[in-house]
């Protein structure tokens, strides 16, 4: 039997559409030092995200589906905190997008992000902060609508 990944969901007051702009504006939800750099919209950009000398990956864009899903591939990584610094190398980061009566919910998973990994416990911790609180302040924020 397969391990579960690492999964999380969030139900907003924004559409679809906001969401799925929103999650691409990466570099606005995703903070580090210095954070991310590089694109997030297209299939095929990359984005590299880095927090200090803890963390760094890079993300090829693989899916869009537009106000549904959202598909990221990790290409490089690096942990200094665990043995097997790239342990998230070659796993998938994927959003899912879809309307629940007035709200909208979505719902994050990073796939290969298992208990078996060394930083399963740090990293879904931080992804639910992320997740729960920094994306969804973002989503939630004026700025969003007015993009």
């Amino acid at each position: 039997m397969q391990e579960k990944s690492f999964t999380t969901s969030i139900l907003v007051d924004q559409t679809p559409e906001e969401v799925f702009d929103a999650i691409n504006n990466v570099a606005a939800w995703w903070t580090g030092e210095p954070g991310v750099e590089g694109k997030a919209s297209r299939v095929g950009e990359e984005f590299t995200y880095r927090f200090r000398d803890i963390h760094y990956s890079k993300q090829s864009v693989i899916e869009l589906v537009p106000s549904k899903k959202i598909t990221w591939l990790v290409t490089e990584s690096e942990l200094s905190f665990i043995e097997k610094k790239d342990e998230w190398n070659r796993t998938k980061i994927i959003f899912e997008i879809a309307r629940m009566g007035k709200k909208t919910e979505v719902r994050f998973t990073h796939v290969g992000l298992t208990m078996a990994l060394e930083c399963y416990n740090d990293c879904s911790k931080a992804w639910s902060s992320y997740v729960s609180e920094s994306l969804r302040k973002f989503i939630s924020s004026e700025k969003v609508a007015m993009q």
